[in-house]
């Protein structure tokens, strides 16, 4: 997971490095060739990408040295954490949900998929089966009971 991550990051930095190389420079280059800068309308969009792609691409390798950091010895074998898929049991309702526990804005979210620094994410971090996540949210507090829990050194 966390390599299939950093190549995935890795890639977007690629791509974000070629528009910044080449791309970027070519529209503005088009855009000094019609003249008048001050209502340029091509020009100012093709300043404002640039400084987008040059701010997406610190982040991403600001994210690709995190991932780079983290040990995958360190995260717990019995127990959630990056990673892990966690099914639960509401104790009010008797509801099952199924959780991937996943590092923040790294990937698209999809169904299922909650970030580690999520409410959710942070009451089911280093729990374990048969303990009890407690969720506090504004309108009320659930008890999630950990029923399954595949961890990313079994995947």
């Amino acid at each position: 997971m966390i390599e299939e991550l950093k190549a995935k990051l890795s890639d977007e930095a690629a791509r974000l490095q070629h528009e910044l190389n080449v791309t970027l420079p070519n529209e503005i280059r088009k855009a000094v060739e019609h003249g008048d800068l001050r209502e340029n309308s091509e020009y100012k969009a093709a300043l404002e990408r640039q400084q987008f792609v040059q701010a997406r691409l610190g982040h991403l390798h600001s994210r690709l040295s995190k991932l780079s950091s983290i040990d995958p010895s360190q995260i717990p074998e019995d127990r959630v954490g990056l990673g892990s898929i966690v099914v639960v049991e509401d104790e009010k309702n008797g509801a099952r949900e199924t959780y991937n526990l996943v590092f923040g804005d790294a990937i698209e979210f999809q169904e299922g998929f909650v970030s580690m620094g999520s409410p959710i994410g942070r009451a089911l971090l280093g729990k374990a089966v048969g303990e009890v996540a407690i969720l506090k949210l504004p309108a009320t507090t659930r008890r999630l009971k950990v029923i399954e829990l595949t961890t990313i050194h079994q995947q």
